[in-house]
């Protein structure tokens, strides 16, 4: 039930849901589960979560300038001159709060092929929760 728990919430954290999977990862390592099964359900539910998020972006191009669409025109301009700019390696940045999540996004409105989305978010969410992983190992 822990693993399923975890997993449910780093999916959820991954898309714009406000849930914290690290404190859960840390929260489950220091009540004596293994840190790899931990970094492994975290790291597949985080990546499918920001899979969610390309998806999003791939299809959101069709609601633009309704009404209800909660990003203006001039949002979204300046979300794709962003992912111009600084391309597909912004992705390695997948795992940072507040613009990682946005960042999967815009990958998909972009048109980001999924391959490519896969590999670089899946370093990018796998290696912070195997550094964070690793830091609570060391300081227990």
């Amino acid at each position: 039930m822990a693993y399923l728990t975890l997993f449910v919430i780093a999916f959820g954290a991954a898309t714009l849901l406000p849930l914290q999977s690290e404190a859960v990862l840390v929260g489950l390592q220091l009540s004596g589960y293994p840190a790899v099964p931990l970094v492994l359900v975290a790291g597949v539910g985080n990546v499918l979560g920001s899979t969610v998020n390309w998806c999003v972006g791939r299809a959101i191009e069709r609601f633009r300038g309704r009404r209800w669409f909660p990003a203006t025109d001039a949002h979204l301009e300046r979300a794709q001159r962003s992912y111009r700019r600084y391309g597909r390696w912004s992705l390695l940045l997948s795992w940072a709060p507040v613009i990682g999540d946005p960042i999967t996004l815009v990958a998909g409105v972009m048109r980001e092929p999924l391959p490519r989305f896969l590999l670089l978010v899946g370093i990018a969410k796998f290696g912070r929760y195997a550094v964070l992983a690793f830091t609570v190992r060391a300081s227990s």
